[in-house]
C-alpha cells in the first residue's frame, strides 16, 4: 500500500463552507463535473473542484456539505492537496489526503429514502402498450388556464433498461455518432450555445424516413436542461426556443416542443433503471384537423427511441461503460468547427490574483515541508503552483464526449417567454436566471399595473375559493409527508394532520434591489400587530428573486402558542445560522402545471440552507427567513423554464424543521400555502409606496 503523503495545502471544513454544483465543463480536452467550495462569509475564498462522472461529483458533495455541518477533529483537514503534478484529488487515490471518508456513512445520514414527499393523484393514465412500452396520456387540469397545452397533450413511454442511470444520461446527452446507434428519428444534432454546466441550447435536425410518406422533415431547436438527484435519478427537459445563431432551414419546417425529456431513476440496487420520456409536441400542421390522425401518431413513434435504448444496452452485452470521445472526434461528428471547442476555459475567480500569498511558488520546489496552517483559505489551495485540475495525458484514461460548444457572444430569445406574463417562483432546484443576459425576455419584460401604497403582509390578496389569479390561499395539511414517531426504525413518513401556525398574510413586490427583514417596517402587518400589545409569534418567509428589477414573496405566519411550548422551534428561533441552515425544510408540490415545469419542481422535500443562501432577522416577536435564490449556480435555472407558465401554474408549499432525534419526532408543519397563478405585472412597486 502506497504511503499516505502530509498535505502541504490545507483548509478546514466548518460551518461556514458551502458547496455549489456548477455542473458539466470542459477542462483541458476532457470532461469533468465540477463543484465548488465557499467560504460564506466571503464568496472570494474559494475552491474548484472537478470529478470525472457525475456521480463521482454527486458523493463528494454530499460529503463535503455534511461535513460542514459537524465538527471535525483536530487533527482532520477534510480537504487536502499535494504537489505531485498528478496526484489528483479523487476517490481512488488516497496519497493526497490525511484521512479516508466513508462515502456510505456520510451519503446515507437522513437521507429520506421516498421519492415524493406530497400525496397527490396521478396525472397520468394508459391507454397503450407497444414493443415493451407503457403508454400514458396526461389526464386534463379541470380549470387549468393553459388552453394551448391541451391542443397538444403530453404523451409518455415508460420502460425498462438494463444499464444504470448515469450511463443511459450520458447516452441521452450525447449528439455525436454514438447516437446512430439507436436513436433512428435523428438525423444530426449540435449545441448552439453552452449556456452553463446544467443547460445549454441545440439544434436536432430529424430523419424523413420514420415520418409518414409525404410529410417534409422537421428539426427543433430547444433549451436542455439536466440535473441529478440525491437517489441517482437523471432528469433532462427540453422546450423549444428562438436563436438567432440557429434560424429555420430551407427544406425544414421548425416544429414546437411545448415540454418534453427523460427521467431515468435506478432500480434493482441500480443494474436497472426505469426510462420515462415525454413529449407534448406541435409538428406545424398546415391543417388543424390532421393533429388527430398523424401528429399522435408520430408522437408515439418518437416516444418508440426508448424501446431502442433499451435493446442498445442490451446488445452491449451487460458492459455499459460510458460512452466517450475526444472533444476533436465530437466535433467532427456533429459538424462544428473544431477551433470553436479548442478554447479550453479554466475559470479562476478575478479576486484570486488580488489576495496570491507571497512566495506562493515557493511551496513547488524541492518537495517543500511548510504547512499552512490547518484554517486556510480556499484560495491558498488555489494559489498552488501545479494544476489544480490533474487532467492526465489522453492515453491513461478514455476522454468522455464534450457535448458543447462554447460562444459567449451569442444571445438566445424565447419567443414564447415573450407572449406569457412571467415572474420566478421558488423552487430548491432553480437553475439559472443568469440566462436572462444571453438574450431570454423574463420578468423584466412583463408591464407594470396601477397598484395603490404597499402594506407589508397585505399586497398580495387573500382567496379561499382558489379561483382569483394572484391570490393565496392556505393548503390542505394531508397532502403533505412528514417523518412519523417511529421514523428512525422503519423509515416510514405520515400524513400531516395540521399546522402549528396559521398563514396571515403576504407579499407580492418588487424593486431595485433586494429587500430585507419586512417584518421590521414600520406600518407592515408584524409591527402594527406589535404595536397593539399582541402576544402572536410571526415567521416571515421571503423568497427573493434577483435580476435587473428583483422579486420578493413573502409569507406571513403566525401562532398563540408561547415559543417554550414548541421546543425544537424555540431551538430553531434562537439558535445560529448553522443550525437553522441544517433543519429548515421546503416541501414543494405544483398542482396545476405543465408536466416540464412539474417535473422540474418536484415533489421531494429539502434542506433549503444547503442549497441556498438565508438570511434571517431575529425581532421581539417574529423571525424573517430571506431565501436568495441568487446565491447560488444550481439554484437559479428552473427559474428560466418556469418563466413563460408562471400565470399558469398552482404552486403548493409546506414549511417545516426537520426532526432528527427521537425527540425531535414526529415532525410537524409550520405552515403551508398555495399561490394561484402568479401575475409579475401584479407584482407592487415599492417605489410607489
Amino acid at each position: 500500500m502506497q504511503e499516505i503523503q502530509d498535505p502541504v495545502r490545507s483548509a478546514m471544513i466548518d460551518s461556514c463552507t458551502r458547496v455549489t454544483d456548477n455542473g458539466r465543463e470542459s477542462v483541458h480536452r476532457s470532461v469533468f463535473y465540477i463543484f465548488t467550495l465557499y467560504n460564506a462569509s466571503n464568496h472570494y475564498d474559494q475552491l474548484k473542484l472537478g470529478a470525472r462522472s457525475s456521480e463521482e461529483a454527486a458523493r463528494w458533495i454530499r460529503c463535503l456539505m455534511e461535513s460542514a455541518l459537524k465538527s471535525p477533529r483536530k487533527d482532520e483537514h477534510i480537504v487536502a492537496c499535494s504537489h505531485r503534478r498528478w496526484q489528483a484529488f479523487r476517490l481512488s487515490r488516497r496519497a493526497s489526503c490525511m484521512h479516508s471518508i466513508d462515502w456510505t456513512r456520510l451519503s446515507s445520514a437522513h437521507n429520506d429514502p421516498m421519492t415524493s414527499d406530497v400525496i397527490a393523484p396521478s396525472p397520468w393514465t394508459i391507454f397503450g402498450c407497444t414493443n415493451g412500452l407503457r403508454l400514458f396520456t396526461e389526464a386534463k387540469d379541470g380549470d387549468s388556464h393553459e388552453k394551448y397545452w391541451h391542443d397538444h397533450p403530453a404523451i409518455m413511454a415508460v420502460g425498462v433498461v438494463d444499464a444504470n442511470s448515469e450511463d443511459i444520461f450520458q447516452t441521452l446527452m450525447s449528439l455525436g455518432q454514438s447516437r446512430s446507434e439507436w436513436d433512428f428519428c435523428l438525423r444530426e444534432g449540435r449545441v448552439i450555445e453552452h449556456l452553463d454546466g446544467h443547460s445549454d441550447i441545440i439544434h436536432k435536425k430529424l430523419r424523413g424516413d420514420w415520418l409518414p410518406w409525404g410529410m417534409r422533415k422537421r428539426d427543433l431547436l430547444l433549451r436542455r436542461y439536466w440535473r441529478r438527484e440525491d437517489d441517482g435519478t437523471y432528469v433532462i427537459l427540453y422546450h423549444s426556443v428562438f436563436h438567432n445563431k440557429c434560424r429555420p432551414e430551407q427544406g425544414y419546417i421548425r416544429a414546437c416542443l411545448k415540454s418534453g425529456g427523460y427521467v431515468i431513476s435506478p432500480v434493482s440496487q441500480g443494474r436497472q433503471s426505469v426510462v420515462k420520456h415525454m413529449l407534448a409536441i406541435d409538428w406545424k400542421f398546415w391543417k388543424s384537423y390532421l393533429f388527430t390522425s398523424s401528429a399522435k401518431y408520430i408522437t408515439i413513434r418518437m416516444l418508440g427511441r426508448v424501446a431502442a435504448l433499451r435493446e442498445f444496452f442490451r446488445a452491449k452485452n451487460g458492459n455499459c461503460a460510458c460512452l466517450e470521445f475526444s472533444s476533436g472526434e465530437l466535433m467532427r461528428d456533429m459538424g462544428l468547427p473544431q477551433g470553436e471547442n479548442e478554447q479550453i476555459k479554466i475559470e479562476m475567480h478575478s479576486a484570486n490574483e488580488s489576495r496570491r500569498l507571497e512566495g506562493s511558488t515557493e511551496g513547488s520546489q524541492g518537495g517543500s515541508n511548510r504547512h499552512l496552517s490547518s484554517a486556510g483559505s480556499f484560495v491558498q489551495l488555489n494559489d498552488a503552483t501545479d494544476e489544480f485540475f490533474d487532467v492526465p495525458d489522453e492515453s491513461e484514461y478514455d476522454q468522455r464526449e464534450a457535448m458543447w460548444s462554447s460562444d459567449e457572444s451569442t444571445h438566445a430569445v424565447d419567443q414564447r417567454h415573450a407572449k406569457l406574463s412571467s415572474a420566478a417562483v421558488f423552487v430548491r432546484r432553480l437553475h439559472d436566471l443568469a440566462v436572462q443576459k444571453r438574450g431570454y425576455i423574463d420578468l423584466q419584460g412583463a408591464t407594470d399595473a396601477d397598484n395603490g401604497p404597499c402594506c407589508y403582509g397585505h399586497t398580495l390578496p387573500k382567496d379561499s375559493s382558489c379561483t382569483m389569479p394572484s391570490s393565496w390561499a392556505m393548503t390542505d395539511p394531508t397532502t403533505f409527508l412528514i417523518r412519523g414517531e417511529s421514523y428512525l426504525l422503519d423509515r416510514q413518513k405520515i400524513k400531516a394532520n395540521n399546522t402549528l401556525m396559521q398563514m396571515v398574510g403576504a407579499d407580492w413586490i418588487k424593486s431595485d434591489k433586494r429587500e430585507d427583514d419586512l417584518a421590521g417596517r414600520p406600518g407592515g402587518l408584524v409591527q402594527k400587530y406589535a404595536a397593539e400589545g399582541g402576544n402572536k409569534f410571526f415567521f416571515i418567509v421571503n423568497i427573493q428573486v434577483p435580476g435587473s428589477t428583483t422579486y420578493s414573496l413573502a409569507l406571513y405566519y403566525a401562532m398563540d402558542t408561547p415559543l417554550e411550548k414548541v421546543p425544537l422551534l424555540e431551538r430553531f428561533v434562537n439558535g445560529d445560522d448553522t443550525f437553522r441552515n441544517s433543519r429548515f425544510k421546503l416541501i414543494p408540490y405544483i398542482s396545476k402545471g405543465s408536466w416540464i415545469v412539474k417535473q422540474s419542481v418536484g415533489k421531494k422535500a429539502c434542506l433549503v440552507g444547503q442549497a441556498l443562501e438565508i438570511n434571517y432577522f431575529r425581532g421581539t416577536n417574529y423571525l424573517e427567513l430571506g431565501v436568495d435564490i441568487g446565491s447560488s449556480t444550481v439554484a437559479r435555472g428552473v427559474v428560466s423554464l418556469v418563466l413563460g407558465y408562471l400565470s399558469n401554474l398552482v404552486i403548493e408549499m409546506a414549511f417545516l424543521v426537520q426532526g432528527n432525534t427521537q425527540e425531535e419526532l414526529p415532525e410537524f408543519l409550520l405552515g403551508t400555502c398555495r399561490l394561484n397563478y402568479l401575475d409579475a405585472s401584479k407584482a407592487v412597486s415599492l417605489d410607489e409606496c
